[in-house]
């Protein structure tokens, strides 16, 4: 008893193990909360790298404006007079100068971190994540989440990518240690330019470290977010019958459209002009007003348990019931409800509602 007990308890944790992958709705769901993989790190590594790119490319352009504005303050602005307009016009100039200096930096950072979000999530703009949920300022929330895996994790992380720099920079200044040494006899605008040249190699080379680190960074997110996302075969069932309904719900209401359809059909049948029956497996309710109807119509027909309502709803009703085995099986296999009969049968047919009429007394 006790074996059976255990077993029933371990199939009862298996059943609710997340072991199925994410269904679209789930995720269409965790999409519109915000919960998506997404690496933090790659769009910063991504600005830092292509921002010293941006220097490489248009360091000559913006140390020409820089040029341009210094001999441009020294050779007149110095000589100018100190009036309010005067000293609006020089902030004005100073302004757009810089502005045009930083332009390229700004226009290439924007597009970068725009590319770099869009490739990871694509387009997306929600508004629940900024809303206010007072479990974020949960002292014990707060603390769980501080010695969280995830926490530990990013401290790793944040470890790791502290250890590759420090060794990137250290071989970079070793590598220029000589150099380095003899700045103290070097000119002051070639050691300006020989700072300038080491910076921006270390910064491409700390953003191109940094960019494959993220690259990595953004697999585990992936991995980790596939994993939250896993439902347990329970999941699955629970959704599919939200989404597509309950069967159980909708096999009852399959039954109650049937019962309400014979139900309208058996309300037709005392309006039958006959009833031809196989005599027992089929039943046929043939009606035919000449004024409304070019041919015969078929009011209500049935098989088995329906056939054996129909002919005891005629029988009720006094409507005439023909055994006619050939032309009752004819009809319910070529002939929906509310067909006409066929040219083929009319023959058939109209002799059956002739007899009919002829012992109703119908006929002249």
């Amino acid at each position: 008893m006790s074996q059976h007990l255990r077993l029933h308890l371990d199939l009862q944790w298996f059943a609710g193990e997340k072991t199925e992958p994410a269904t679209p709705k789930k995720r269409q769901e965790a999409r519109k909360k915000g919960q998506v993989a997404k690496s933090m790190d790659l769009p910063a590594a991504s600005i830092l790298l292509f921002s010293f790119v941006a220097f490489l490319m248009f360091g000559s352009f913006m140390k020409g404006r820089i040029v341009h504005i210094f001999r441009n303050v020294y050779e007149n602005q110095l000589r100018m007079d100190l009036t309010i307009g005067n000293i609006q016009v020089l902030f004005t100039d100073l302004t757009v100068q810089g502005l045009i200096i930083l332009a390229p930096i700004f226009l290439l950072v924007v597009l970068i971190a725009f590319i770099a979000n869009y490739a990871q999530i694509g387009f997306m703009f929600i508004g629940e994540p900024l809303m206010m949920k007072f479990d974020k300022i949960n002292p014990i929330s707060g603390f769980k989440r501080i010695f969280s895996m995830r926490t530990f994790v990013d401290f790793l992380k944040s470890t790791l990518k502290m250890l590759i720099i420090g060794y990137a920079v250290y071989t970079t200044l070793m590598g220029q240690k000589a150099r380095l040494l003899g700045l103290g006899h070097t000119p002051l605008e070639n050691t300006f330019s020989f700072v300038a040249s080491v910076t921006l190699g270390l910064g491409v080379k700390i953003g191109a470290i940094l960019i494959v680190l993220a690259i990595f960074d953004y697999i585990y997110q992936k991995y980790e977010h596939e994993k939250s996302l896993k439902m347990s075969k329970q999941d699955v069932k629970d959704e599919y019958k939200k989404s597509e309904g309950d069967p159980l719900i909708k096999g009852k209401i399959r039954a109650k459209q049937r019962q309400m359809a014979m139900q309208r059909m058996m309300q037709e049948v005392p309006k039958a002009d006959v009833i031809i029956t196989n005599p027992t497996h089929f039943a046929v309710a043939l009606k035919y007003d000449a004024s409304n109807m070019q041919a015969p119509t078929v009011i209500a027909k049935g098989a088995d348990y329906v056939a054996l309502k129909i002919k005891e709803v005629a029988k009720q009703n006094g409507v005439m019931t023909m055994e006619n085995k050939p032309l009752a099986r004819a009809i319910f296999a070529q002939v929906e409800i509310g067909d006409a009969i066929p040219a083929d049968l009319f023959q058939a047919v109209a002799e059956v509602l002739a007899y009919v009429y002829k012992m109703k007394g119908k006929t002249n």
